[in-house]
């Protein structure tokens, strides 16, 4: 394929061919399932994912790729090319049946971070993603409390669903070669999010104002939103940073604010 990658998209193919059975294989993809594809690019996956499960959706902003992709594997299965942005489309449409999507992708880095929070939102539509990113990202995503990395990335998300780094990918496995190692990374929708759907943008609200400034204490970050006795009650130390906190005791701090806030407008 002739296409030279867009900066403006992002774009940087993966060429690597024992990097691509390898990420298959973490797939596992198996006929019949709803795999949906997120940035086929030139169809580095696209083809082993189309013959593994019979059928496949492929969303692709870039409009000069989608006749060669339709013309290269019209003859392995049922694809089906959709010309959008993955950061404004209703993956729900694709739905047939009850079975749920499997979503895979090279997500372009420019975009993770808004289109993991999108894909979030529709998480009870999902089954599971494993997605290329930037592997600072990743290990964002992963982190623990009390490590540097861990934040509101790895809060939102571990809220949300599972994450499981799978394996590293260096930069020579791409087209061009970005200049930064990338990882691929399985996330598992939780059947019962632990914060309510209906509760996510309050509770995304306070985790934002949390970690707003990271050397900051909690008393500093919160105020005006939980005061330093409410905080106290709840048998969690003011004075800790938000990066110490594990994701539990932010629910609680929430839990309490979204309370008395209810309580005094009723």
């Amino acid at each position: 394929m002739s296409h030279r990658p867009r900066k403006r998209f992002g774009q940087n193919f993966l060429h690597d061919q024992a990097v691509i059975e390898r990420i298959l294989t973490c797939i596992d993809p198996r006929p019949g399932e709803q795999l949906v594809e997120i940035g086929p690019g030139h169809g580095a996956l696209t083809g082993g994912l189309l013959q593994r499960a019979g059928q496949l959706d492929a969303i692709e902003l870039d409009r000069d790729l989608i006749e060669p992709l339709r013309d290269r594997f019209a003859a392995l299965g049922a694809l089906r090319l959709h010309n959008a942005d993955a950061l404004a489309f209703d993956f729900s449409i694709l739905l047939d049946g009850n079975q749920q999507l499997r979503l895979v992708g090279n997500l372009p880095y420019n975009i993770s971070t808004p289109l993991l929070f999108h894909l979030i939102d529709q998480a009870h539509v999902i089954e599971d993603m494993h997605f290329m990113l930037q592997k600072e990202v990743v290990e964002r995503m992963a982190a623990a409390p009390g490590c540097k990395a861990y934040g509101r990335l790895s809060v939102m998300l571990q809220v949300s669903c599972t994450v499981s780094p799978l394996f590293s990918i260096g930069p020579a496995c791409f087209e061009p070669p970005p200049k930064v190692d990338s990882a691929l990374v399985r996330l598992c929708p939780r059947p019962e999010p632990l914060v309510a759907q209906k509760e996510m943008a309050a509770f995304s609200a306070l985790v934002a104002q949390a970690f707003a400034q990271r050397r900051k204490t909690l008393r500093n970050n919160l105020k005006g939103l939980v005061d330093t006795a409410q905080i106290s009650r709840l048998g969690i130390d003011p004075g800790a940073r938000s990066e110490t906190l594990p994701i539990s005791d932010l629910i609680r701090l929430f839990r309490a604010t979204n309370g008395e806030h209810r309580a005094r407008s009723a």
